[in-house]
């Protein structure tokens, strides 16, 4: 199979890098974290004229028709910087529903407003009970004069309060853990009962939680034939496993390079700390884990569109479970390389280190997804 990038994909990992690295140093980052929403309105216009917001859609709706191997182009650069903006919720996750279940019409009319940076979405679908399964939905829908009503919680939703439209999923047939009867909805985040509490997550990121209290929407807000959402569902999950396996790649690669400065740089007993043997072949270990996560990110691009969906979620699930563990081991190790500097607020690897926790409990962590393998082989 042939890896290298094509011109296109290579001009495009090299326009973002130069603009990362113009915008998103350490010290420029926490005055990120500052803004009202955590994160850079100025940036994400940016990401716009470059081109990422429309990434994966089709040119006749705004987009370049770009396809997985981009957007883990796109969330590798993320991950090297801690990039803090909605990309995963707007163009990954809430774009794939769009992609996957939108009519022409709701297409037409949402994806070019993303792709102008005009419209940030999230994806509601996680509720407290489900933990990780995703069929677990109580929130439900019922027909009411010609629309519908929505009722119910949606927790961790990845930047929730700064959406203006949710994609919410809802039950509107069948039993708490069918995966028959769910629907996806287009829920304005304005709407009358639908109230919004946000919190930061351990790694600074904004997530929120949803409540829905007769939230009424009209007939056209479904997105998707009704009572069939979940294998979309399903199709967003993988999406997200795949954009965040490349993220917390891009994490691992720097890391791996502050950890090495830093063993070039530390003196002790009046020599570089990295003139010790074992502190090289730990280094040579992270390299290593970084490389079979790279791999198992790759294999995750590659599979999205696989179209025999019990290979598909079986190469998701190990993707998973590889890169979950190689960004464990880099992290941890980065971390104790270190020593006390890599614990301070002040210093960026301790900030890798909880992204890439966090990235190892999005959608399923790693004991979850093994689980999942197992029962393929039992």
């Amino acid at each position: 199979m042939d890896f290298e990038l094509n011109e296109e994909q290579r001009l495009l990992e090299d326009s973002l890098a130069r603009l990362l690295a113009d915008h998103y140093g350490f010290d420029k980052r926490r005055t990120y974290l500052a803004e009202p929403e955590g994160w850079s309105r100025a940036l994400w216009s940016q990401y716009a004229e470059l081109g990422l917001l429309g990434l994966p859609f089709a040119e006749s709706h705004g987009g370049f028709g770009g396809g997985p191997t981009d957007i883990m182009l796109v969330m590798e650069a993320f991950g090297r910087v801690l990039a803090l903006e909605p990309y995963l919720a707007t163009v990954v996750l809430a774009g794939t529903a769009l992609r996957l279940a939108g009519n022409e019409t709701q297409k037409s009319a949402m994806l070019p407003q993303i792709s102008a940076g005009e419209m940030i979405l999230a994806f509601a679908h996680g509720e407290r009970q489900a933990r990780y399964d995703l069929s677990d939905v109580v929130t439900t829908a019922k027909r009411r004069s010609g629309g519908w009503v929505l009722d119910g919680a949606k927790s961790v939703v990845l930047h929730g309060d700064s959406a203006q439209q949710l994609v919410v999923s809802a039950r509107v047939s069948g039993q708490r853990d069918d995966t028959d009867g769910i629907t996806l909805f287009l829920v304005d985040s304005g709407a009358t009962g639908l109230a919004r509490r946000f919190y930061p997550m351990r790694d600074g990121t904004r997530a929120a939680e949803i409540s829905l209290s007769s939230v009424e929407v009209s007939a056209d807000a479904v997105l998707g034939a009704v009572g069939a959402a979940f294998p979309v569902i399903d199709r967003v999950v993988e999406a997200g496993i795949a954009a965040t396996a490349a993220e917390a790649v891009g994490a691992m690669e720097a890391m791996q390079s502050m950890t090495l400065e830093y063993l070039k740089t530390r003196q002790q007993f009046g020599r570089p700390i990295g003139d010790y043997q074992v502190l090289q072949h730990r280094a040579s270990e992270m390299l290593m884990e970084l490389e079979r996560g790279r791999s198992m990110a790759m294999l995750a691009a590659m599979t999205l569109e696989e179209p025999n969906a019990a290979e598909r979620a079986h190469n998701i699930a190990m993707a998973k479970v590889g890169v979950g563990q190689a960004s464990k081991f880099v992290a941890q190790n980065a971390i104790q390389l270190h020593g006390g500097i890599g614990m301070t607020e002040e210093y960026a690897v301790g900030h890798y280190f909880r992204r890439c926790m966090v990235i190892e409990h999005m959608f399923g962590d790693t004991a979850h997804h093994l689980s999942r393998l197992a029962d393929t082989v039992s």
